[in-house]
């Protein structure tokens, strides 16, 4: 018998696909690294896609010298971790009785979760706007965290939900016949159990509410209570612009997102691969 491996040419098509993908995606990111350390007009003279001529920190110096960007980390870091508590919160209270519970309107409300995925963001943009505006929240931080844990909350309410379907029920039993009632259940037997499903979610809907910017642009108008994706704005004139230090400020707001998903990749592939299959 030949020992050695025989390379289908379907392997070779897919291999070929991979490396491909791979350079589509990371072009534009070294382009990114790249442009930040270019001086303001060195890409009109010496064209967009050259090399930089030195290593220029000057943009990185200027961006937190100006002391503005911290303000706009700051706000993208409060809404962040009040957004994901209320969210985990909910969707956890609400997957735990769609999972294990038998009622009549389990299916019909489980079905109306699924479908409020399918709703566009933009169709609610001028009622949100109308209602932060009524209710006095318009331009301040805490108007985002609403839509962010409403247009957040059905998908998260169907990956732990699914996550919770596959945790044995004889744990339940178990627990039941030593006393507990339902909410030591939850709290004692099931919420540990489904952690690597909600730091999936973590990793998920951090990365959505980060960089999220249609709500963002609608419901802040100053500078003080924006977030970190409108910090774009700041860094650009009316007759000129600084093409290298808005490509910085990219930069910067999606470093962190990058940082999470490489340390945290393995936990949301392993929380979505177990989500994904019942039994």
């Amino acid at each position: 018998m030949n020992s050695k491996k025989k390379f289908r040419p379907s392997s070779i098509i897919v291999a070929v696909l991979v490396v491909l993908w791979f350079l589509i995606c990371l072009t534009p990111l070294v382009f990114l690294i790249m442009s930040t350390f270019k001086q303001q007009f060195e890409m009109m003279n010496n064209g967009v896609f050259a090399l930089p001529e030195g290593f220029y920190l000057g943009n990185y110096k200027a961006l937190f010298e100006s002391g503005r960007i911290w303000r706009y980390i700051l706000n993208s870091l409060v809404v962040l971790v009040v957004t994901l508590v209320i969210l985990l919160s909910f969707s956890a209270f609400a997957s735990y009785p769609l999972s294990r519970w038998k009622f009549r309107m389990n299916k019909p409300i489980h079905g109306f979760i699924v479908a409020c995925m399918s709703i566009p963001i933009h169709i609610t943009l001028l009622p949100l706007y109308l209602m932060s505006v009524k209710t006095g929240l318009y331009d301040s931080i805490w108007a985002l965290i609403g839509p962010y844990v409403a247009f957040n909350l059905p998908i998260s309410v169907f990956i732990l939900t699914t996550f919770m379907a596959t945790i044995p029920k004889e744990l339940e039993e178990a627990a039941e016949i030593d006393g507990c009632g339902r909410y030591q259940m939850f709290g004692k037997v099931m919420l540990p159990l489904v952690k690597p499903g909600l730091a999936t979610l973590v990793i998920y809907d951090g990365v959505n509410i980060w960089n999220e910017f249609s709500f963002a642009l609608t419901l802040t108008q100053s500078a003080a209570n924006r977030t970190l994706p409108l910090a774009v704005n700041e860094f650009q004139g009316q007759y000129t612009m600084n093409t290298p230090m808005i490509l910085t400020v990219l930069f910067i707001s999606i470093l962190p997102m990058i940082i999470v998903f490489i340390f945290g990749q393995d936990k949301l592939i392993k929380g979505m691969m177990a989500g994904a299959v019942k039994g």
